[in-house]
């Protein structure tokens, strides 16, 4: 049965659908990124929590200092079952989309796009094409773009697509575009949703799948947190995705592999 939201879907793992879920986090890390493209005026910052349980990590980015940093060490040894019920929302999410990768490798189930060599820009450049392409829209058409992520704007002004860019850090963007904070504001003047699988842990997930079930509008994922999560949410609401598992392409100047889902090629 396809969940309603990712509670629910919580619910169903706990519920054994999924089978054992006694299986235990071996490995637990924070990582903290800064980043400044050449060329590029503006600076940001990353912070992730990943869990691993066997030969998959699962990830949730978070606000800076939002972690107490001996989070790790608590989730060292913890059975899922347990960190499903924790108390903060980024546990509880990087451990389900940890459980998710495990039972249901993106390799198996999504087209595997390699992300060449290169440096820090041309990599978010190759990575942000593959996931533009997957909008099902034409040039002219607004996307409301959910967590800011400069290449991905520089690749749907290339299209002929105008945009919203919200974040909560709000701002401007490299092109001196408005930021706005608001993304329900927002959701009714624009043809589709770009949205980072951030919201899944910062808990503005629903809002958004409810706008795309209730009206039809296409809702891409582009995501490092949740990547195994959001695949459960796909033709039913979620319209594509491009999951991202650690490590995360920024990370290193080689090739690296994105993951997509759509309907042309879902398995």
């Amino acid at each position: 049965m396809t969940p309603h939201s990712v509670a629910d879907l919580t619910d169903q793992i706990l519920d054994g659908w999924f089978g054992d879920h006694d299986a235990e986090i071996s490995v637990a890390f924070l990582t903290q990124q800064g980043v400044r493209h050449a060329k590029r005026a503006r600076s940001y910052r990353n912070h992730v929590l990943s869990l691993r349980i066997e030969d998959a990590v699962g990830s949730c980015a978070v606000e800076s200092g939002a972690l107490p940093e001996d989070v790790v060490l608590d989730c060292v040894g913890a059975p899922v079952r347990e960190l499903l019920h924790s108390p903060l929302l980024p546990v509880r999410v990087a451990a389900l989309d940890a459980y998710l990768q495990w039972l249901r490798p993106h390799r198996q189930h999504a087209e595997e796009v390699v992300i060449g060599r290169g440096n820090s820009l041309q990599k978010s450049l190759h990575r942000a094409k593959s996931v533009v392409d997957l909008l099902p829209m034409a040039a002219g058409r607004r996307v409301l773009v959910i967590g800011v992520v400069n290449s991905l704007l520089h690749h749907l002004r290339e299209r002929g697509n105008t945009y919203v860019a919200c974040d909560y850090k709000g701002g401007e963007t490299e092109w001196g575009d408005p930021v706005t904070t608001d993304a329900a504001s927002a959701l009714a003047d624009c043809d589709a949703v770009l949205a980072s699988g951030m919201v899944v842990g910062n808990g503005t997930f629903q809002p958004l799948l409810d706008h795309a079930r209730e009206t039809g509008k296409p809702l891409v994922m582009f995501a490092q947190s949740a990547s195994g999560i959001l695949p459960h949410f796909l033709g039913s609401g979620v319209t594509a995705i491009s999951a991202e598992p650690y490590p995360f392409f920024w990370l290193d100047g080689g090739p690296s592999a994105i993951y997509r889902y759509g309907p042309e090629v879902r398995r």
